[in-house]
């Protein structure tokens, strides 16, 4: 189905705002993102938009032709719009002229197949939505299975940590847990915890890791907690030759993630 909205009161802009506040993301099971780049790595993952909202000023490419036809191969709506109305929905004065809406995903920890990959990216209270969609590009990048988010994370559907990922959020998986959670299905099966600590670590080059590897750092002004620290199986510390005392947190998880990278698959 394909139609134009005109005006900013329509009930469809409303909704599609709305989709910007987590509580209204929450009620929905539903999230937006942006970008003809973005909106493709969606599609080549086997994801597409129940929604296709697109600027009546847009330029023609192969690309959204293509999201075009898989939204109507799938019985989704395309909706067109000003380019005014559409920053009113994304909230950027330059949008992109692209947006969509998807169904969120599972975020179970049962989804996941540990043995589907070498290496996996852990966050403990990660509060930054733009960290958040560091490591999920990161994880992309290294070939990780996924991103595991434990305790209070910052919300991975959100507009900036979707934005962030680059498009990672449709290539990696995502589990949301407790420690408890996370820490009891860790340990059914197969899997290495790794930490980036000072508690009695080893330099994080040339340190035993073994897959499937689970790469954990903490909150980025906290750290993990001590409990956390000590059910790790290995703990690895990074040098630091200036002042500063420690990385940002999904940079620490990016330097031990292509450390892990190159000795598992040398």
């Amino acid at each position: 189905m394909r139609r134009q909205i005109t005006g900013f009161s329509n009930p469809t802009v409303k909704y599609l705002r709305s989709l910007r506040e987590k509580k209204h993301r929450k009620r929905e099971g539903r999230f937006l993102a942006e970008g003809l780049r973005l909106l493709t790595d969606a599609r080549e993952s086997g994801r597409v938009p129940e929604m296709l909202v697109m600027s009546t000023e847009r330029d023609d490419h192969p690309l959204l032709a293509a999201l075009e036809l898989a939204v109507d191969q799938t019985g989704g709506e395309i909706v067109e719009c000003t380019p005014e109305i559409l920053a009113k929905i994304t909230g950027k004065e330059n949008p992109q002229a692209v947006a969509g809406v998807f169904a969120e995903f599972d975020t179970s920890l049962a989804h996941l197949n540990r043995h589907s990959a070498k290496i996996w990216l852990v966050a403990q209270a990660l509060r930054d939505p733009g960290n958040l969609g560091t490591m999920l590009r990161t994880g992309d990048a290294v070939g990780a299975g996924g991103l595991i988010l434990i305790d209070d994370c910052a919300d991975p559907f959100s507009v900036e940590a979707v934005r962030a990922s680059m498009g990672a959020i449709f290539t990696q998986d995502l589990a949301l847990a407790s420690w408890a959670e996370f820490i009891d299905w860790l340990r059914q099966g197969e899997g290495q915890l790794v930490a980036a600590s000072l508690r009695d670590a080893q330099p994080y080059r040339g340190a035993p890791y073994s897959a499937p590897c689970f790469l954990m750092v903490g909150n980025e002004s906290r750290g993990l907690p001590e409990e956390y620290e000590l059910s790790c199986d290995l703990r690895v510390t990074m040098p630091m030759r200036g002042r500063a005392d420690s990385l940002n947190a999904a940079v620490a998880g990016a330097v031990l993630a292509y450390e892990a990278l190159a000795a598992l698959d040398p």
